[in-house]
């Protein structure tokens, strides 16, 4: 009788080690049941199933009380396994040789084998203990429940479920391999790498697909560590640009008026806004200190601090009521989710009425602003609004830093999802066991400055060559793509 098992990815397996042996085992596996004309079911080569012991872990107590979250690489420290009093332990007890499978949760369907279990020993309710019979060995059962044979079968039963689990009937009817005892025995020590007499084929075809395994993986690691290169050439390219480094050949065949100028042109423009009344006046930030430079720029360069560049900086806020004050459709309200360096990504933006809006005027999100996260997981995370966008508000876990000329927008992206200006955000973070970036600390750091035209081809450059890395990202996540395509084949093949 034929049998076909699925390799399968498998989120809480991830020692090499372990997959390998999962192959191994439905190869053996695979084996008798095709050389065998009749199959069987989990039922048949055990004496029982039992459902765990309900009850809240202690301290101390009579028993010792195995939960799931005890079981860790196949192994119990049982020295920190909790306790219980149990009222009925002949029917929870542990002895060697119980298999204990997870029935909910992630790790439906995980199993262990108990060996030597200390006295008095009983398991949880989200476990199920089953028993083998006298005809069947609890290390070929557990070989079998450690082989794709076994969750090819659990995934096709939890196919479609939100919350995957397994019952006690469901695993008794699990397709099992006939096998006799001395069959049972060969497996054993085969799954352990023995090698036995009367196997040379089966053990040949287990090579061939462990190296097979090996070499897509191989191939993997391959696509990651290019990954990670992309990465690091980003990096490099967003640090050469703010050091200078990227253009430093223009500047030899280029005449340009010095970065001060331009310091000078948006410092003008702020007062005639501030004299508009159409911005703040605010503190004057304190001066760049040589010895306080983080690192050298082009002598025509200048070192300014952000605040001196903007029109407005800050974060926004939270409308009273918090999310009971989101509705369906109105302005966008931008939150941290929506802020990636590559753009906003509204697909699951929330709206605030026009009324709240109003009352955050004075942090309206406008086309040409960049938004920052200023707190938690995802913080530096900076983004331009783009020329089209509309309307839209933000909380207080985003800033908003407004250039005062839209030229300095794009560069300022630059210089803010550089490693420098990321480093800077997490120096100068605070918050009682929090992440954040307040205005003060943001305004203060420090931003290398290039003339007005080197701003342009430093635009210039950087965007071609980002456009070249995304072309190859885009290769090297195909590639990574086609080698997962081959493993699952190449596996597939084997079983």
């Amino acid at each position: 009788m034929s049998f076909h098992f699925k390799f399968i990815p498998l989120t809480f397996i991830k020692k090499e080690e372990e997959i390998r042996k999962q192959i191994k085992n439905t190869i053996i596996l695979k084996h008798f049941f095709d050389k065998h004309e009749r199959s069987l079911k989990l039922c048949d080569v055990i004496e029982s199933t039992q459902y765990g012991y309900n009850a809240s872990a202690q301290k101390s107590g009579r028993n010792k009380f195995l939960r799931i979250s005890d079981i860790t690489d196949g192994k119990v420290k049982w020295s920190s396994v909790p306790f219980c009093d149990c009222k009925d332990e002949s029917t929870y007890m542990l002895n060697s040789g119980d298999l204990l499978i997870a029935r909910t949760g992630g790790t439906t369907g995980k199993s262990f084998l108990i060996s030597e279990p200390p006295s008095l020993s009983i398991y949880a309710g989200y476990l199920i203990r089953i028993r083998a019979n006298k005809e069947s060995k609890p290390a070929f059962i557990n070989l079998f429940l450690n082989s794709y044979a076994y969750w090819s079968q659990i995934v096709s039963l939890n196919k479609g479920e939100f919350r995957p689990s397994i019952n006690a009937n469901k695993l008794k009817n699990l397709s099992f391999p006939y096998c006799t005892d001395e069959e049972q025995s060969d497996a054993i020590k085969l799954s352990k790498g023995v090698k036995v007499s009367g196997y040379d084929q089966l053990e040949v075809k287990i090579a061939r697909a462990l190296s097979g395994y090996d070499s897509c993986k191989n191939m993997l690691s391959e696509c990651l560590a290019q990954q990670e290169n992309v990465k690091l050439l980003y990096k490099s390219i967003l640090s050469d640009a703010i050091q200078g480094k990227g253009t430093e050949n223009w500047r030899k065949n280029t005449k340009f008026e010095p970065a001060n100028n331009l310091f000078n042109k948006v410092y003008s423009q702020k007062l005639e806004l501030i004299s508009e009344k159409k911005i703040k006046k605010e503190k004057k930030l304190a001066p760049v200190l040589n010895n306080t430079v983080p690192f050298l720029i082009p002598d025509n360069w200048e070192w300014v601090r952000l605040g001196d560049l903007c029109s407005k900086t800050g974060s926004g806020s939270t409308p009273r009521g918090g999310k009971s004050a989101y509705i369906e459709q109105g302005i966008k309200f931008i939150r941290s989710q929506n802020v990636y360096n590559d753009g906003l990504r509204l697909s699951d933006i929330a709206y605030i009425s026009d009324e709240i809006h109003k009352k955050m005027q004075g942090t309206k999100v406008q086309p040409h602003d960049l938004l920052l996260n200023i707190t938690g997981g995802s913080i530096g995370r900076c983004c331009i609004v783009n020329t089209i966008f509309d309307e839209g508000n933000i909380n207080q876990h985003v800033a908003i830093i407004r250039p005062v000329f839209t030229l300095l927008t794009e560069y300022l992206h630059i210089v803010i999802c550089s490693s420098y200006f990321q480093n800077e955000i997490i120096n100068v973070q605070t918050g009682a066991g929090r992440e954040g970036l307040p205005k003060n600390k943001m305004d203060n750091i420090l931003i290398p400055l290039p003339p007005e035209k080197e701003i342009l081809e430093i635009k210039k450059k950087v965007k071609l060559s980002i456009k070249l890395l995304e072309q190859l990202e885009r290769e090297v996540l195909y590639s990574e793509i086609e080698s997962k395509k081959l493993l699952i084949s190449v596996i597939n093949e084997s079983f």
